[in-house]
């Protein structure tokens, strides 16, 4: 993957990005459909919070992989260490 495939995909992650932080401020500011039938009351999302804010945390992740690709930085390790008493 060259240089200018890589900043195509940051934009279009980062427009991605940007849609699913304006849904969750939507969501946040009043986007609940509220029903009421007799004494019981019922409100939700047309959309789960915790899934978009997961796509928000997965996008953001993504990006951060991209911009260091460009950057020629490796990608960070995880790295496991057991303490063994002998």
């Amino acid at each position: 993957m060259n240089k200018a495939e890589i900043e195509k995909k940051i934009t279009e992650k980062r427009e991605r990005l940007a849609c699913y932080l304006a849904r969750e401020k939507e969501m946040l500011c009043g986007g609940v459909q509220s029903y009421g039938v007799g004494t019981r009351n019922l409100a939700r999302y047309n959309t789960d919070l915790s899934t978009v804010r997961k796509a928000i945390k997965e996008l953001e992740d993504e990006i951060k992989e991209l911009e260091a690709m460009i950057t020629k930085q490796k990608p960070r390790r995880a790295v496991g260490v057991v303490p063994r008493d002998w």
